[in-house]
């Protein structure tokens, strides 16, 4: 993609006590990595083709041996957040395809990484990291998007040894170009949300099918799923009978912090790009730089980039350091970063003025590729539900605790 700018990736963040010399040197390695081989791996016009020699050359190259855990070919024991958002906040800051592709081989997968048993680990795990498989989670319907309990995909058994999926999914990310999914279906052990399974659905079988594939305004490959007499052995399925919402948000749990990440990485190129444009782009006879306007622009980018990093990297270093769930941590991650990389991007636009809304310059590609991070693995609006129940948990704790002293 042209770009005007001549951007720097800054690193700084690195010295910051969340991160160990390991966290430093895969950083160092991908952003060196990153530069030029993303690029080159785009075919123009073609996301799935993109996606595909992404995923394989992410694999190739070592870097995807992030997503799953050090006994099916990983980097760590269990998956490391701190990981996870260092390689989308830096493949973001390449291209927002690249950062999707990373993502979702840790989102598609992660179900299975966190509480599959050990042959679906076996079966799937090395093919994940070596990017020869590629995952996808379905979890979304048409009526169940941030209200999980509402799912109505059915799971009923079929014969001692299978389950029957009847349904469907939309908005689901690698949707068509995915090797198996994760899917999410009302299995009936008890009413709303304690009533979910989750199982594993080979892209191949004669039960499962693309209904409608998903334009969006940042072209990713999203499709809607159907699911008719789809047959899958129960051993295929992801945790206990009945479990399916808690393995949903344990698994939301992590990768919600690497959305806030990868949002990071899109407001970081902003910030660079207009940095470089306020350093160049003469008016009034002097750089756009001199101007007051442009430097309390570029000073609000500075601090809210910052404090979104802080909130990311807090919560990405709270779950490696053994918290058992970071609901509040990952929703104040997610909810603060896209935002706020939101008005990062919407302010290199404007430092760009007309040609920031040019196709082909960077800032315009960036501000298409934020939007939907407001959205996806759980709006705003429902981050801020999920922070204030916690926060008023506590309180109730609190006050529990007072009045029993």
């Amino acid at each position: 993609m042209h770009s005007e700018a001549h951007p720097i990736l800054d690193l700084a963040h690195l010295s910051w006590p969340f991160f160990d010399d390991a966290h430093r040197g895969f950083a160092t390695g991908l952003a060196r990595w990153a530069d030029p081989a993303v690029d080159a791996l785009l075919v123009a016009g073609d996301v799935n083709a993109s996606c595909r020699r992404l995923v394989r050359a992410l694999g190739d190259a070592g870097w995807l041996r992030a997503s799953v855990p050090r006994a099916y070919g990983g980097l760590h024991d269990s998956l490391d957040v701190r990981t996870l958002c260092l390689a989308r906040e830096i493949l973001a800051w390449h291209d927002g395809l690249a950062d999707f592709v990373f993502g979702m081989q840790g989102l598609g997968s992660g179900a299975i990484s966190l509480f599959g048993s050990h042959a679906l680990k076996s079966r799937y795990l090395p093919a994940v990291c070596a990017g020869r498989a590629i995952g996808a989670f379905a979890l979304s319907e048409q009526e169940a998007g941030s209200d999980v309990s509402a799912i109505s995909t059915a799971a009923v058994p079929d014969g001692a040894a299978h389950v029957r999926l009847d349904g469907g999914k939309t908005w689901i990310s690698n949707g068509g170009i995915a090797d198996f999914y994760v899917v999410f279906a009302r299995s009936g052990e008890a009413p709303g949300a304690r009533g979910l399974s989750a199982f594993v659905v080979d892209a191949d079988n004669p039960g499962l099918s693309i209904a409608a594939r998903i334009d969006v305004i940042a072209p990713h490959p999203l499709a809607t799923l159907r699911l008719e007499g789809c047959r899958v052995p129960l051993s295929h399925r992801v945790g206990a009978p009945g479990a399916g919402f808690k393995v949903a948000m344990a698994t939301l749990d992590i990768f919600r912090s690497t959305v806030g990440a990868a949002a990071l990485g899109l407001g970081r190129r902003a910030q660079a790009e207009a940095l470089y444009r306020a350093a160049t782009r003469r008016l009034f006879g002097g750089p756009l730089g001199d101007l007051q306007l442009t430097q309390a622009a570029l000073a609000d980018n500075a601090a809210e980039l910052d404090a979104a990093a802080l909130l990311v990297y807090r919560a990405g270093w709270t779950k490696d350091s053994g918290a058992v769930r970071i609901s509040r941590e990952s929703a104040l991650a997610k909810m603060y970063a896209t935002e706020a990389a939101q008005r990062v991007i919407d302010r290199a636009v404007q430092l760009f003025g007309g040609n920031g809304v040019r196709v082909g310059v960077k800032v315009e590609a960036l501000y298409r590729e934020i939007r939907a991070l407001r959205i996806y693995e759980g709006a705003t609006e429902v981050q801020k539900i999920v922070i204030a129940r916690d926060l008023l948990k506590s309180q109730a704790a609190a006050a529990a605790a007072g009045a029993a002293q």
